[in-house]
């Protein structure tokens, strides 16, 4: 069964289309005219080894709240809808992710039930490439794509002074933590109640 899912998601602040498959090669083609988010979304792809597609116009005149929020949103949707039962998933995955002085642990669960936890105090910072990346925008970025996906999401910072390196290292532990736990390692629903969702 391939595990591929496409969403589409249209406001009057944002149009993005998005598809995914999360048996790729890590594959990306993403354009969300934010330089620094389309970087990151591209780690996503990569390090999970999911193929990704991610084209998205929005409001960036006014500020990238609004486009950076409905990817992750139609992102965590198409995710969601490609994992379908989530019949001989993994399930858990954790890890702690470094980049250079930053160091991440994340832990999650395809659970069915969204819960984000984010302990992470990002350091002052200039918003990042042009248009801006608030660096405050990557915890909502992470947790509506966590809550759409119906995902448990713990996020804790154990060091970093750099806000490039620790919101880097964030979508890279994600990336691999995903990866980690969409992988097949049995025919039945890893839960007592017979179902994820």
């Amino acid at each position: 069964m391939s595990r591929t899912a496409t969403r589409s998601r249209t406001t009057k602040e944002t149009s993005i289309e998005v598809s995914i498959n999360i048996d790729g090669s890590g594959t990306s083609d993403v354009s969300t005219g934010i330089p620094f988010y389309d970087h990151m979304l591209d780690q996503l792809a990569r390090h999970g080894g999911f193929d990704l597609q991610v084209h998205a116009k929005g409001d960036l005149h006014i500020d990238t709240h609004h486009t950076v929020e409905d990817v992750a949103i139609a992102l965590g949707e198409a995710f969601r809808e490609a994992l379908g039962d989530k019949a001989g998933v993994r399930r858990f995955a954790s890890g702690a992710y470094p980049l250079d002085e930053a160091l991440v642990d994340i832990a999650l669960d395809l659970s069915g039930r969204p819960f984000v936890e984010w302990n992470v105090e990002l350091p002052e910072c200039l918003p990042l490439g042009n248009p801006a990346f608030d660096p405050s925008l990557a915890e909502h970025a992470v947790a509506s794509f966590a809550t759409s996906a119906l995902i448990t999401l713990h996020v804790n910072l154990r060091t970093g002074r750099n806000a490039h390196h620790i919101i880097e290292a964030i979508f890279k532990g994600l990336a691999r933590s995903l990866r980690d736990a969409v992988r097949i390692e049995s025919s039945s629903v890893p839960s007592t109640k017979g179902v994820l969702s």
